[in-house]
């Protein structure tokens, strides 16, 4: 029950189940099913339903109240054991480019705090070339790159490949087609990176050697921003692979469309860190962590 409490807090801050099951990391069904079960235990009603709005019912503000209290006490109890296994010594500072941070490292630091809620977690941005040399010059305990490096005096552990997808809407005209290829991206209205950027070169030279020139209907950033812009400008985008988790395109009400020759952007996202020592406990304890939740990734 005080697990579910807490997962109802969370519906409450957020007003929406829609974003809480984000946040949770849960799908709404599943959410919706953990708020039910919730008021059938406790015998009372935490929400006035009207249509998509939910309203906290007078108990239900004193069940909210009650779930601050009870979280609060958990989060010193997990700092007391923290600091008894010495936990809140950990202070790691990581270097990212701005992709990763928005496709790799989210899960990532939050299995990370979840172990360690007392660690104290740096993130630096920057590119490729910016990240090597700041962890070579011990600017940086390690980074996550989008490539594969050979560098004296560093470590460069593979994480995990990654390639390029079409994603679009799931009443788009081309969903369901079979034999799709690059052919079909000609004059196709789409969302792509903006200029300068990594995937903007590489999807520029995608398109060159594939003689195609899409319909370019915006430019950004974003992954977020693109993924929710695409329903209502009824565009495409390439998007990488480990981005678009199922939960993500069923929010979006996006599919992904399989095309073959996307295969040839096909890139590894490896670990850099020092291989002569020197780094602290918590950097190795990351490093550790790190290379293990890939490596069950990988095994599953």
């Amino acid at each position: 029950m005080f697990e579910d409490l807490d997962v109802f807090a969370t519906v409450v801050e957020q007003s929406s189940l829609n974003k809480a099951s984000k946040l949770l990391n849960l799908s709404q069904p599943a959410l919706s099913r953990k708020i039910t079960k919730l008021e059938d235990e406790l015998g009372v009603q935490l929400f006035n339903r009207r249509g998509k709005r939910l309203e906290l019912t007078a108990f239900g503000q004193s069940a909210y109240t009650f779930a601050l209290e009870q979280r609060q006490q958990q989060q010193k109890f997990m700092q007391m054991i923290a600091k008894y296994k010495g936990d809140d010594q950990i202070s790691v500072t990581l270097g990212a480019s701005l992709t990763t941070l928005q496709t790799t490292l989210p899960p990532l630091v939050n299995a990370f705090m979840e172990k360690h809620p007392s660690a104290e977690l740096k993130l630096v941005t920057g590119k490729t070339h910016e990240i090597v040399s700041a962890v070579r010059d011990k600017k940086l305990d390690a980074g996550i790159v989008a490539s594969s490096i050979e560098e004296p005096g560093l470590r460069c552990t593979p994480l995990f490949d990654d390639h390029l997808e079409l994603v679009l809407p799931r009443n788009h005209r081309l969903c369901g087609q079979d034999n799709v290829s690059m052919d079909m991206l000609h004059g196709l209205p789409m969302i792509i990176f903006s200029t300068g950027t990594w995937y903007r070169k590489l999807t520029d030279e995608l398109f060159h050697r594939a003689g195609v020139v899409p319909d370019i209907r915006m430019e950004m950033d974003s992954f977020e921003a693109i993924v929710r812009l695409l329903p209502a400008c009824r565009a495409a985008a390439l998007l990488p692979k480990s981005y678009l988790r199922s939960q993500l395109l069923d929010d979006n009400d996006l599919a992904i469309l399989h095309i073959p020759d996307l295969q040839e952007t096909r890139r590894t996202t490896s670990l850099v860190y020092s291989e002569n020592g020197g780094l602290s406990a918590g950097a190795r304890r990351w490093i550790e962590e790190t290379k293990k939740i890939f490596g069950r990734t990988r095994d599953e």
